[in-house]
Protein backbone atom coordinates (compact mmCIF):
# COMPACT_ATOMS: atom_id res chain seq x y z
CA UNK A 1 0.00 0.00 0.00
CA UNK A 2 1.34 3.47 -1.36
CA UNK A 3 0.50 5.77 1.66
CA UNK A 4 2.88 8.34 0.71
CA UNK A 5 0.84 9.83 -2.27
CA UNK A 6 -2.30 11.27 -0.38
CA UNK A 7 -1.77 15.05 -0.64
CA UNK A 8 -5.62 16.19 0.24
CA UNK A 9 -6.13 17.16 3.74
CA UNK A 10 -9.04 14.95 5.36
CA UNK A 11 -11.96 16.72 6.39
CA UNK A 12 -13.90 14.86 8.52
CA UNK A 13 -12.79 12.97 11.90
CA UNK A 14 -14.01 9.96 9.83
CA UNK A 15 -11.52 10.31 7.09
CA UNK A 16 -8.32 11.56 9.08
CA UNK A 17 -8.70 8.20 11.65
CA UNK A 18 -8.71 6.42 8.57
CA UNK A 19 -5.71 7.91 6.71
CA UNK A 20 -4.07 7.72 10.27
CA UNK A 21 -4.58 4.29 10.48
CA UNK A 22 -3.44 3.14 7.04
CA UNK A 23 -0.22 5.36 7.95
CA UNK A 24 0.26 3.08 10.62
CA UNK A 25 -1.04 -0.53 9.36
CA UNK A 26 1.41 -0.20 6.87
CA UNK A 27 4.28 0.34 8.97
CA UNK A 28 3.23 -2.54 11.44
CA UNK A 29 2.86 -4.90 8.88
CA UNK A 30 6.71 -4.40 7.86
CA UNK A 31 7.63 -4.95 11.38
CA UNK A 32 5.18 -8.07 11.48
CA UNK A 33 6.43 -9.78 8.52
CA UNK A 34 9.95 -9.50 9.50
CA UNK A 35 8.95 -10.35 13.21
CA UNK A 36 7.26 -13.82 12.12
CA UNK A 37 11.00 -15.03 10.57
CA UNK A 38 12.03 -14.24 14.16
CA UNK A 39 14.26 -11.61 13.29
CA UNK A 40 14.16 -8.73 14.91
CA UNK A 41 12.83 -5.71 13.03
CA UNK A 42 15.39 -2.77 13.54
CA UNK A 43 14.75 -0.34 10.85
CA UNK A 44 10.95 -1.16 10.66
CA UNK A 45 10.59 -0.55 14.29
CA UNK A 46 12.38 2.53 14.10
CA UNK A 47 9.99 3.81 11.35
CA UNK A 48 7.01 2.80 13.25
CA UNK A 49 8.19 4.39 16.64
CA UNK A 50 8.76 7.55 14.99
CA UNK A 51 5.83 7.68 13.37
CA UNK A 52 3.58 6.73 16.39
CA UNK A 53 5.55 9.25 18.42
CA UNK A 54 5.20 12.29 15.64
CA UNK A 55 1.71 11.68 14.65
CA UNK A 56 -0.49 9.13 16.68
CA UNK A 57 0.46 11.15 20.11
CA UNK A 58 -0.13 14.32 18.09
CA UNK A 59 -3.78 13.10 17.00
CA UNK A 60 -4.88 12.02 20.62
CA UNK A 61 -3.41 15.77 21.94
CA UNK A 62 -5.32 17.27 19.64
CA UNK A 63 -8.26 15.67 19.81
CA UNK A 64 -8.80 16.23 23.19
CA UNK A 65 -7.89 20.10 22.65
CA UNK A 66 -10.11 20.54 19.57
CA UNK A 67 -12.81 18.00 19.62
CA UNK A 68 -13.29 16.96 23.96
CA UNK A 69 -16.36 19.35 24.96
CA UNK A 70 -14.55 21.97 27.36
CA UNK A 71 -15.82 20.95 30.97
CA UNK A 72 -18.09 17.89 30.11
CA UNK A 73 -16.78 15.14 31.78
CA UNK A 74 -19.24 12.45 30.32
CA UNK A 75 -18.91 8.54 30.81
CA UNK A 76 -18.13 8.15 27.28
CA UNK A 77 -15.70 11.06 27.12
CA UNK A 78 -13.94 9.89 30.10
CA UNK A 79 -13.92 6.36 28.09
CA UNK A 80 -12.02 8.46 25.31
CA UNK A 81 -9.49 9.52 27.46
CA UNK A 82 -8.75 6.61 29.16
CA UNK A 83 -8.42 4.86 25.99
CA UNK A 84 -5.92 7.91 24.71
CA UNK A 85 -3.70 7.22 27.86
CA UNK A 86 -4.06 3.47 27.05
CA UNK A 87 -3.02 4.13 23.66
CA UNK A 88 0.13 6.13 24.93
CA UNK A 89 1.54 3.64 26.92
CA UNK A 90 1.41 1.31 23.98
CA UNK A 91 3.40 3.78 22.20
CA UNK A 92 6.12 4.61 24.93
CA UNK A 93 6.41 0.28 25.08
CA UNK A 94 6.95 0.25 21.25
CA UNK A 95 9.59 3.18 21.69
CA UNK A 96 11.56 1.69 24.11
CA UNK A 97 11.56 -1.64 21.95
CA UNK A 98 13.00 0.17 18.84
CA UNK A 99 15.51 1.89 21.34
CA UNK A 100 16.66 -1.59 22.36
CA UNK A 101 16.28 -1.76 25.69
CA UNK A 102 14.42 -4.66 27.00
CA UNK A 103 14.45 -8.16 26.22
CA UNK A 104 11.16 -8.80 24.31
CA UNK A 105 11.38 -11.49 21.44
CA UNK A 106 10.30 -10.89 18.04
CA UNK A 107 7.18 -12.82 18.85
CA UNK A 108 6.61 -10.90 22.34
CA UNK A 109 7.08 -7.35 20.05
CA UNK A 110 4.42 -8.93 17.16
CA UNK A 111 1.86 -9.10 20.09
CA UNK A 112 2.27 -5.71 21.25
CA UNK A 113 1.86 -4.17 17.80
CA UNK A 114 -0.77 -6.48 16.85
CA UNK A 115 -2.43 -5.61 19.89
CA UNK A 116 -1.96 -1.65 19.69
CA UNK A 117 -4.24 -2.05 15.50
CA UNK A 118 -6.80 -3.91 17.84
CA UNK A 119 -6.91 -0.65 19.78
CA UNK A 120 -6.80 1.94 17.18
CA UNK A 121 -9.73 0.51 15.55
CA UNK A 122 -11.64 -0.43 18.40
CA UNK A 123 -11.04 2.99 19.59
CA UNK A 124 -11.56 5.23 16.21
CA UNK A 125 -14.51 3.75 15.57
CA UNK A 126 -15.96 4.59 19.20
CA UNK A 127 -14.66 8.05 19.28
CA UNK A 128 -16.08 8.89 15.97
CA UNK A 129 -19.68 7.38 17.03
CA UNK A 130 -19.22 9.42 20.47
CA UNK A 131 -18.60 13.16 19.11
CA UNK A 132 -20.58 12.85 15.76
CA UNK A 133 -23.41 15.31 15.10
CA UNK A 134 -27.08 13.92 13.84
CA UNK A 135 -26.96 14.63 10.44
CA UNK A 136 -23.02 16.01 10.63
CA UNK A 137 -19.82 14.43 10.31
CA UNK A 138 -17.42 15.49 13.21
CA UNK A 139 -14.64 17.68 10.91
CA UNK A 140 -11.20 16.54 11.31
CA UNK A 141 -8.36 18.29 13.83
CA UNK A 142 -6.57 19.20 10.57
CA UNK A 143 -9.71 21.06 9.81
CA UNK A 144 -9.07 22.94 12.86
CA UNK A 145 -5.57 24.12 12.55
CA UNK A 146 -3.62 20.83 13.36
CA UNK A 147 -0.71 19.55 11.53
CA UNK A 148 -2.37 17.53 8.73
CA UNK A 149 -1.02 13.84 8.68
CA UNK A 150 0.08 13.96 5.20
CA UNK A 151 3.03 15.95 5.50
CA UNK A 152 5.20 13.16 7.77
CA UNK A 153 5.44 10.56 4.56
CA UNK A 154 6.64 13.95 2.44
CA UNK A 155 9.31 14.90 5.13
CA UNK A 156 10.29 11.89 6.85
CA UNK A 157 13.55 10.98 5.33
CA UNK A 158 17.06 11.96 4.81
CA UNK A 159 16.06 14.13 1.95
CA UNK A 160 12.59 16.43 1.16
CA UNK A 161 11.51 17.82 -1.99
CA UNK A 162 10.23 20.72 -1.24
CA UNK A 163 8.54 21.45 -4.58
CA UNK A 164 6.16 18.26 -3.44
CA UNK A 165 4.81 20.14 -0.86
CA UNK A 166 2.09 22.93 -0.90
CA UNK A 167 3.60 26.47 -1.44
CA UNK A 168 1.21 27.66 1.50
CA UNK A 169 2.04 25.21 3.91
CA UNK A 170 6.17 24.85 3.00
CA UNK A 171 7.05 26.82 6.10
CA UNK A 172 4.91 24.68 8.55
CA UNK A 173 5.23 21.18 6.97
CA UNK A 174 9.24 21.69 7.15
CA UNK A 175 9.08 23.31 10.47
CA UNK A 176 7.57 19.94 11.80
CA UNK A 177 10.01 18.14 10.41
CA UNK A 178 12.75 20.35 12.16
CA UNK A 179 11.22 19.82 15.63
CA UNK A 180 12.25 15.80 14.73
CA UNK A 181 15.92 16.66 13.72
CA UNK A 182 18.42 14.49 16.05
CA UNK A 183 21.55 16.29 17.45
CA UNK A 184 23.71 15.83 14.53
CA UNK A 185 21.00 14.52 11.98
CA UNK A 186 20.95 15.49 8.13
CA UNK A 187 18.44 16.94 6.40
CA UNK A 188 18.59 17.98 2.42
CA UNK A 189 16.44 20.00 0.96
CA UNK A 190 15.92 20.01 -2.47
CA UNK A 191 14.25 22.42 -4.74
CA UNK A 192 14.10 23.51 -8.93
CA UNK A 193 14.76 27.14 -7.36
CA UNK A 194 16.93 29.23 -4.16
CA UNK A 195 14.84 27.74 -1.07
CA UNK A 196 17.06 31.41 0.84
CA UNK A 197 13.72 33.26 1.89
CA UNK A 198 12.59 29.61 3.58
CA UNK A 199 15.68 28.90 4.93
CA UNK A 200 15.93 32.22 6.84
CA UNK A 201 12.10 31.59 7.81
CA UNK A 202 13.28 28.07 9.43
CA UNK A 203 16.65 29.62 11.41
CA UNK A 204 14.55 32.57 12.85
CA UNK A 205 12.09 29.75 14.62
CA UNK A 206 14.93 27.25 15.24
CA UNK A 207 18.13 29.39 16.00
CA UNK A 208 19.97 25.56 16.95
CA UNK A 209 20.04 23.96 13.35
CA UNK A 210 22.62 25.31 10.31
CA UNK A 211 22.32 25.53 6.70
CA UNK A 212 24.89 25.02 4.25
CA UNK A 213 24.20 25.15 0.17
CA UNK A 214 25.65 21.80 -1.65
CA UNK A 215 24.56 23.49 -4.87
CA UNK A 216 23.63 26.72 -6.28
CA UNK A 217 21.59 25.46 -9.19
CA UNK A 218 20.70 26.73 -12.07
CA UNK A 219 18.77 23.30 -12.45
CA UNK A 220 18.58 21.85 -9.01
CA UNK A 221 19.27 24.03 -5.34
CA UNK A 222 20.41 21.44 -2.34
CA UNK A 223 20.91 23.05 1.04
CA UNK A 224 21.78 20.70 3.74
CA UNK A 225 20.26 21.37 7.25
CA UNK A 226 21.38 20.03 10.96
CA UNK A 227 20.67 20.33 14.28
CA UNK A 228 24.28 22.11 16.15
CA UNK A 229 24.76 21.48 19.89
CA UNK A 230 23.07 24.39 21.95
CA UNK A 231 26.84 26.53 23.34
Amino acid sequence: MDTGTTTTTPTTLTSEHALLLAHITDRARRVLRIASENRWPRSELAALARYLRAELIRQVTDEERLLFPANEATPELSRLARDHARLRACVDTIAVAARGDGTRSPAQLATIVRDLLTQLERHFAMEQATLATPGRPTISTASLGACPHRWFTLTEGPVIDLDALPADQLLDAVSDRLRRLALGERLDLHARTDPAALCAALAAGDPDVGFAYLACGPIRWRVRVTRRLRR
